[in-house]
Formats: structure tokens, C-alpha cells, sequence
């Protein structure tokens, strides 16, 4: 597992994979929170805190996670680079959880730098106030784990996909599915059963770790899309085995 992910590290930043996906990132989520105008604007919408940084974030990482793992076994297949990882002294598993670990990295170095944002907030208080960092802390944690859930779908998506165009755009209707689809389908009910079917998508557990909340629920909901993904990953790359 060590090895794979190494691998994978080293193939983002020996090429501009890497550099491209955080700087992307980085610009695009500081263009709209600080310079255009608009609803995720920091500056205009006269409160102190985040709230547009964690609804814009994951719309981002619905184009940018697409395109660090479109490559993840789809490429290898393609270039045959494949056979020859499958035929190293590593299990199928060992594979899988060295590229998840690997765009696992690549994600948690694109939101590191945007903890300046925080501090940034910090000095825009004003009368003594300041800001509850469990709060923010707790946001972050809930698009960390949003990402790894993106990651482990597009890890499936790319094993099972013939190219990476495939990969990139499977993945990304996918993952905009699991986000914001069960508010679609809520959309047609009303009452307690747009509660109960609203409460089962992604964005509802998310909304409620960005107040703060951190629950038992809440994390095994996240860990069970992960889990889910990557075994059925696992099952896929054990079968194209040679």
C-alpha cells in the first residue's frame, strides 16, 4: 500500500496534476468568496464565518475530485500500466487503499491553505467578538469527509470506465447525485416524509456538521459511502485481475 501511494504522490506533482488541482481550487474558491459578487461573497453578506466557503466547496470538488481520480485505473488500463501494477507482490486491497490514501493527500493539501480564510474572518471581527473554531473545525471536517466519499466513487467509476472522459463526467453526475439528489426526490413530498428522505442525502449531513454538530450518525454515514465504494472497487480491480 505504501509503494502504490508513493506512487500516486509522486505522479501528481512530477506532473502539473497536483499543482493544478490546488491552484485551481485556491482561485476559484478565493475569486468567489472575496472578489466577484454574488452569494458566496464574505465580504457583502455582513456575517463573519464561512457559510459560503461550505456551500461553495463541494460544487467545486465536483469537477476538480472527477479529475484527480479519472486517471486512477482507467488511464492504467488504457496505457497498460495496469498489468504490470497487478502483477507486483501487492493485494488488490493494497492498490486500492494506496490510491484512495493518494488523492486523500491531494485533497487535504488543496484545503489546508484555505485555513487562511479563517484567520482572515478573524481579523474582519469586531466589538471583542470572536470566532467559534469548534464551528469551523467541524465544517472542515464535514468537506474533508464530503471529498473522501467523492474519492470513493470516482475511484469505482474510474475502475469500471474505459477511458477517463468516461471516468470524469460518470463521476461527476454521480457524485452530484449523492449530494443533492435525495433533495430532488424530497422535493415531491412534503411533511414528515421530505424530513425523513431530505435527512438521507449527503447535503443534509454536511449542513449539520457546519453548525457544529458532530454526531456518531453523522461520521458513519460518511464512512459508509467510503467503505461501500472501495469494496466494490476492490471486487472490480480483483476480478480484472490477471
Amino acid at each position: 500500500m505504501q509503494t502504490v501511494f508513493k506512487h500516486e504522490i509522486r505522479h501528481f506533482f512530477s506532473h502539473l496534476t497536483g499543482y493544478l488541482i490546488i491552484g485551481l481550487f485556491l482561485l476559484i474558491s478565493g475569486l468567489f468568496l472575496w472578489v466577484l459578487k454574488g452569494p458566496y461573497n464574505i465580504l457583502e453578506n455582513g456575517f463573519a464565518d464561512l457559510g459560503g466557503f461550505y456551500l461553495l466547496a463541494p460544487l467545486i470538488f465536483l469537477f476538480l475530485i472527477p479529475a484527480i481520480t479519472m486517471r486512477s485505473f482507467a488511464e492504467e488500463k488504457r496505457t497498460g500500466t495496469f498489468e504490470i501494477l497487478m502483477i507486483k507482490p501487492v493485494s488488490t486491497w493494497e492498490v486500492v487503499a494506496g490510491k484512495f490514501l493518494g488523492c486523500a493527500c491531494l485533497l487535504l493539501l488543496a484545503l489546508i491553505p484555505t485555513l487562511s480564510y479563517i484567520w482572515t474572518l478573524a481579523s474582519l471581527v469586531v466589538d471583542n467578538n470572536s470566532l467559534d473554531l469548534g464551528v469551523l473545525l467541524s465544517a472542515y471536517l464535514g468537506l474533508f469527509l464530503l471529498g473522501l466519499v467523492y474519492i470513493a466513487i470516482g475511484l469505482f467509476l474510474s475502475a469500471i470506465s474505459p477511458n477517463q472522459v468516461v471516468a470524469f463526467l460518470l463521476t461527476l453526475i454521480c457524485c452530484w447525485l449523492v449530494y443533492s439528489g435525495m433533495d430532488g426526490i424530497a422535493s415531491l413530498f412534503s411533511g414528515s416524509v421530505y424530513s425523513i428522505i431530505s435527512s438521507l442525502g449527503m447535503k443534509s449531513h454536511l449542513e449539520t456538521m457546519a453548525l457544529g454538530v458532530i454526531s456518531l450518525g453523522d461520521i458513519l454515514y460518511f464512512f459508509s459511502f467510503i467503505g461501500l465504494f472501495l469494496y466494490v472497487t476492490n471486487i472490480t480491480i480483483k476480478s480484472d485481475r490477471p
